[in-house]
């Protein structure tokens, strides 16, 4: 928030609601460093600020933080902008604290879920790589040795039962 005076009763009300404001910016740019910084559970931001507005300044930051707008402006193009960029949660001025609060433990939360379903399709993409390979490799070895892949897996499976046999069979007797 660009406005000492709105900044300032947005602090209050907030500590006074049980959370602690770690950091305050004047402008977009002040607002990306701080959260480099002091990397917060949310950040809180205006759309009107000097240096940089607050939607650019929310493209940098969406990345690692959750990000709310309270914000005057209710433009529809403004609102799209915000949900395109990643914007978690957007509040329109006047507020007060029971309008601020929900949105801010909805923005922090979906932010969570966003995380884990990130890292979700992460290890299922690497899984599926992994299983293209094993594929590709297994067509190798039918191809190589002429087998179909019903008489592949069969000599696979006793393979198998024959290297956990051959296992069994060397241990040492007590």
């Amino acid at each position: 928030e660009d406005e000492a005076l709105i900044r300032l009763d947005l602090v209050e009300m907030l500590t006074e609601a049980g959370y602690q404001v770690i950091a305050e910016a004047s402008n977009g740019k002040e607002a990306i460093d701080l959260v480099e910084t002091h990397k917060p559970d949310l950040a809180i931001l205006d759309i009107n600020m000097p240096i940089m507005d607050g939607l650019t300044a929310a493209e940098s930051i969406v990345k690692s933080t959750p990000v709310l707008m309270l914000t005057a402006f209710s433009q529809r193009d403004l609102v799209s902008r915000a949900s395109e960029i990643g914007v978690m949660a957007y509040v329109v001025k006047p507020f007060t604290i029971n309008d601020l609060i929900p949105a801010m433990e909805i923005a922090t939360s979906r932010f969570r879920e966003m995380l884990e379903l990130s890292k979700e399709v992460s290890d299922l993409t690497q899984r599926l790589e992994t299983r293209k390979v094993i594929d590709k490799a297994k067509g190798i070895l039918m191809k190589a040795l002429n087998l179909s892949e019903a008489e592949a897996f069969s000599d696979r499976k006793s393979t198998r039962l024959n290297s956990s046999h051959v296992k069994r069979s060397r241990m040492p007797s007590s």
